[in-house]
């Protein structure tokens, strides 16, 4: 079955490019900050600059290897949920699940390994650069020498793969269940995470104005409370759509294809939930923090100068990891629909009405997508704002907020728009014929 994948893999490599673009970009953001431990662990290192380096490979890689695993999982979810005719006919070939699974499985790995491959010069450079800031702001020591080792190349690989192949048999396994009932351990884990979430922010009325891990119980409490929100995203989103009602042949259009395809969505709500809580948590505590500081007249410490740089590093990981993963998933999932816009197009809808079907689903899926991300952030922005300070809504708020949903806006709207207006190029019964 792996050379199938091989054979399928050079037949269509297309198909594959999404799944190799996540690969590689975290492969080379896990190698660029795991670069870190290889440089911290050289000759004359002192303490302070190795602590630096530690903890900075430490949280942005344990980020990223979270990411790798979301945005691989979402691009080969889509890809299988595609290729479910073909999945179909091997299976009435004679095909077992089992090596239905070893093929998707070995295509996965296969993807993983190249992109993970190419990863390597662009990690160095990354790794180089990074170090250099350190350097720039006092944080490492101007004579600390760059090294990329064994554990930046080991981390950047084994990571990359793990999470091709457990999301590749994920896809797989449910491709091949049909549509039998599941999600009990989804549900499981997603009530997990909020109640653990909950748990975090509340821990910060615990603490003083002071203490220095005074960020971490908000912050960590968003970010378990968007992975809950984020793996109910199919039934929040049927919730919302309940209780929506959109006018027009377009917006009716768009709330049933919506409802009908909630489950297929996941991947692209997943993506905006988490986006909005984490960048917006992170970016308002920040600017909160630093706000106090220079208001008492105190010189940061190094620790906050290392927090500081971590907490926007991290938000600039998930923007392009974000970025990515949505116009990766929504350029595949409307390219995918072009029979069906096709039928619409014979059926009598205007090029003009099936685009505004297609804004007003992407409309619907921010929407869902930045309310609940704000909810789990305003979770952890609250309860650090009336500890550090003596107000319930930072004025910072506002303005992070509207710049993080204008980029989940443009990102979903425009790539939605972009591909469909590409696909309604080709004439209705050009497409109709070459879907059948």
């Amino acid at each position: 079955m792996f050379v199938l994948a091989l054979r399928s893999i050079r037949r269509r490599p297309g198909r594959f490019l999404a799944t190799l673009l996540s690969a590689f970009l975290g492969a080379a953001i896990i190698m660029t900050f795991n670069s870190l431990h290889d440089t911290a662990a050289g000759s004359g290192v002192d303490s302070v600059s190795s602590n630096t380096l530690t903890t900075a490979a430490s949280v942005v890689g344990g980020y990223g290897s979270l990411l790798v695993f979301f945005a691989v999982a979402s691009t080969l979810t889509v890809n299988v949920r595609q290729r479910a005719a073909e999945l179909e006919l091997l299976r009435c070939s004679g095909a077992t699940p089992a090596q239905l699974k070893r093929m998707v499985v070995g295509e996965a790995l296969a993807v993983a390994l190249v992109g993970a491959a190419l990863a390597i010069g662009p990690a160095t450079l990354g790794g180089r650069a990074l170090l250099g800031v350190f350097q720039d702001s006092g944080q490492v020591a101007d004579s600390v020498e760059y090294s990329f080792g064994p554990i930046a190349l080991l981390t950047g690989v084994d990571i990359t793969l793990a999470a091709a192949v457990g999301a590749a048999f994920l896809a797989v396994r449910r491709a091949t269940r049909g549509r039998r009932r599941r999600g009990g351990a989804q549900r499981f884990f997603a009530y997990a995470a909020l109640a653990t979430g909950a748990l975090a922010v509340c821990c910060t009325f615990l603490m003083k104005a002071t203490d220095e891990a005074l960020m971490a119980p908000p912050a960590y409490g968003a970010i378990l409370l968007s992975v809950g929100f984020a793996l109910l995203s199919p039934r929040l989103l049927k919730g919302l759509l309940d209780r929506l009602a959109l006018s027009g042949a377009s917006g009716w259009l768009a709330v049933r294809n919506l409802r009908q395809r909630a489950g297929d969505l996941a991947g692209i709500l997943m993506s905006l939930i988490l986006f909005t809580a984490v960048a917006t948590t992170t970016l308002t505590v920040q600017a909160v923090e630093s706000d106090a500081v220079e208001a008492s007249g105190l010189v940061k410490s190094v620790d906050a100068k290392n927090l500081e740089t971590l907490n926007f590093t991290v938000v600039g990981i998930i923007v392009v990891f974000v970025c990515v993963m949505l116009v990766n998933s929504l350029y595949a999932a409307t390219t995918y629909r072009c029979r069906e816009f096709g039928q619409q197009r014979l059926a009598g809808a205007t090029p003009g009405q099936v685009l505004g079907m297609v804004g007003a689903e992407a409309a619907v899926l921010t929407v869902t997508g930045v309310l609940f991300g704000t909810v789990a952030a305003l979770a952890g922005i609250v309860p650090f704002t009336v500890v550090r300070g003596d107000a319930v809504l930072p004025g910072q708020l506002f303005g992070v907020w509207l710049a993080v949903v204008s980029v989940a806006a443009a990102v979903t709207v425009g790539t939605s728009l972009a591909t469909a207006r590409k696909v309604l190029r080709t004439p209705a019964t050009e497409v109709v014929a070459l879907a059948a």
